[in-house]
């Protein structure tokens, strides 16, 4: 049977629609972005079929783009809706830090993140500008690397810092590797990133880590 044939309070978009979105499965979720199945399957059981597949929704949406296009039932009209909910999901973070204190939201401060940064396939340096309520100015992409490393530059940071007129900063890079700990190169760059903006009186409220479902906070463990 499609959707369509089901009982209309079974129907994933008619459940969500009457407020119970909290209450689908995933594969329900997936079936209101899908909105058609294929021939033989509705879109609840292509949702499921794509979760088993991939290891459930991280490993769905953080998927190679080829390699979801290319999937049947999947195609780029289908994929874009996927990553198009993933992205305003992250600016509706974006949004939430910039109007609240990010000290008074970590958790927020570590979804946003997260959504940011987590799987990628290569290390990323970002800074998060604050203004003097500790309100997010701008999230911006520092430096890029490799599977290992990245190369951080503290003066481009500082001048980075001194264009926004920002009142202090948030540090984030991403371990591909999933081991959230931080390195002795890590550390390193922190003190070299504290003593540049130390001087135009800018503190260093955070450096967090994102690995996996791990988030490695600077400051929570004292290393600030």
């Amino acid at each position: 049977m499609t959707i369509t044939e089901w009982p209309t309070d079974q129907r994933p978009r008619e459940r969500l629609l009457a407020g119970e979105a909290a209450r689908l499965s995933d594969a329900e979720l997936l079936a209101v972005l899908l909105r058609t199945g294929m021939p033989g399957r509705s879109a609840v059981d292509l949702g499921n079929e794509l979760l088993a597949e991939y290891g459930g929704l991280r490993g769905l949406l953080s998927a190679r783009q080829e390699h979801a296009l290319a999937r049947p039932g999947l195609g780029p009209a289908r994929w874009a809706l996927l990553q198009a909910s993933v992205e305003l999901s992250r600016r509706s973070l974006r949004e939430e830090l910039r109007a609240r204190d990010s000290l008074q939201s970590p958790g927020t401060v570590r979804d946003f993140l997260a959504l940011w940064l987590r799987d990628r396939g290569y290390e990323i340096f970002a800074g998060l500008f604050l203004d003097s309520q500790n309100r997010l100015i701008s999230a911006e992409e520092l430096f890029r690397g490799t599977l290992t490393q990245t190369a951080v530059y503290p003066r481009e940071v500082a001048r980075r810092a001194l264009e926004l007129n920002c009142a202090a900063i948030i540090f984030a890079h991403n371990h591909p590797s999933g081991v959230a700990e931080p390195s002795a190169a890590d550390r390193m760059l922190t003190d070299a990133l504290r003593a540049a903006l130390r001087p135009l009186d800018i503190p260093v409220l955070d450096h967090l880590i994102v690995a996996g479902n791990r988030c490695y906070s600077f400051a929570e463990a004292g290393l600030l």
